[in-house]
């Protein structure tokens, strides 16, 4: 019998296979319990059950009243059948925050049951996509996305401004006043009047346009355990699989010494700190930055050159 058979069947056949296949401890959603939903999913995806038209009314019963978030299995209720999600049932001391009750360990399988039918459009739906997804397969296609927007890629600040890209740049240009420049080389000159305040280093970036795609140069002071650094990295402004088609060099020195750094951008996908934080770029040990400065050795002045090309 098809798992499409078996959400419209009633009866205790039915219950008794979801107690095998969605049975899990009373633990907050984890990848365990995410993958066994998407295997769910899965099954109902080859069926050849049609697309259900979701009332809004339906979405709102699938929707945790702590979190606000779409419930997955397993759903849990009280003894008057208000439902909460997993994940927040411990947040609340296993009391319903509808009407206060003991949650206890009661299933909600009935709602799982509605869950395990539905098809639905992506969340990312206003960026452009068109896939309609089953319930439990939803959640996976949504953190894959190719649609879902970006996070504004500019450090130093608390920006919680989401677009797509030609909406990031325009944001990058005129709220955070980034410099802009077209082509593919750039020669930047960094100027510090006390390069040991490291943790009051000005945050910097610059958007380049080149190959008709748009990247991030940042360049910026921190630490690595007591050591004071520098580090100059290149991200993408757009999907690491497209990101992977381009390189870049960069390129500091002075006084007949150069340091030189080969790389892949990576996407904005990633974080500027998780970036920063993995020493994916070109690191300058303070010291040298100094002695590539010259002068009094008071005053940080680099110059970093660089090129972006698109692999063959």
């Amino acid at each position: 019998m098809s798992l499409c058979s078996l959400v419209m069947a009633s009866g205790v056949a039915y219950f008794d296979d979801v107690r095998v296949s969605l049975e899990v401890a009373d633990t907050p959603i984890n990848e365990d319990n995410i993958e066994s939903a998407e295997h769910l999913g899965e099954q109902i995806q080859h069926s050849s059950k049609s697309s259900v038209v979701v009332a809004g009314n339906v979405r709102e019963l699938l929707e945790c009243p702590v979190c606000l978030n779409a419930m997955y299995p397993p759903i849990h209720q009280c003894s008057n059948g208000h439902t909460i999600c997993s994940g927040c049932k411990p947040r609340v001391h296993n009391r319903c925050p509808t009407c206060r009750h003991e949650l206890g360990n009661i299933r909600c399988l009935a709602l799982e049951k509605i869950a395990a039918s539905l098809e639905l459009p992506c969340k990312y739906e206003s960026f452009g996509c068109i896939g309609i997804y089953p319930y439990y397969c939803k959640l996976k296609h949504e953190a894959q996305c190719m649609y879902r927007p970006y996070n504004c890629p500019y450090a130093g600040s608390e920006c919680t401004v989401v677009g797509d890209i030609p909406y990031l740049v325009n944001h990058l240009k005129d709220d955070h006043k980034v410099d802009m420049h077209n082509g593919s080389t750039f020669n930047h000159r960094y100027v510090k009047a006390n390069p040991h305040e490291v943790e009051n280093a000005t945050w910097m970036l610059t958007v380049f346009s080149c190959f008709g795609q748009y990247f991030c140069l940042h360049f910026e002071a921190f630490q690595i355990g007591m050591a004071p650094v520098y580090i100059a990295f290149l991200r993408f402004m757009g999907d690491d699989s497209e990101a992977k088609n381009y390189s870049y060099s960069l390129e500091v020195g002075s006084n007949g010494r150069k340091m030189t750094w080969q790389g892949v951008p990576r996407s904005i996908r990633d974080s500027h700190r998780k970036v920063r934080d993995s020493y994916d770029g070109l690191i300058i040990q303070r010291n040298i930055a100094l002695f590539f400065s010259g002068g009094d050795r008071k005053e940080l002045k680099l110059r970093v050159t660089g090129r972006i090309w698109r692999e063959q």
